[in-house]
């Protein structure tokens, strides 16, 4: 084996375990990234479930619709939360 080869080779071995480990590390960041997506998107859920109990109650649309933009401030995209029903 030629002295390049060898080095080549001692690169490899080198630099699997550190890919493997960067490779681990970024599979526990995309764990917290899941639960914070599923928080996430509870929180959403709760909000809505929230609007609609609020349109059950008989409360004017326009007033459920500002609690729910209140309750998705900083959460989700949009004045529905994410979400917009078809007309």
């Amino acid at each position: 084996m030629s002295k390049l080869a060898a080095l080549i080779a001692l690169g490899f071995a080198l630099a699997v375990p550190g890919g493997a480990m960067a490779a681990e590390k970024g599979k526990k960041d995309d764990s917290a990234h899941v639960k914070k997506d599923i928080a996430d998107h509870r929180a959403m859920a709760e909000a809505h479930l929230n609007a609609a109990k609020c349109l059950e109650s008989g409360k004017p649309e326009k007033e459920c619709e500002a609690q729910l933009r209140k309750d998705c401030k900083g959460l989700a995209i949009g004045k529905y939360c994410g979400m917009k029903h078809r007309d």
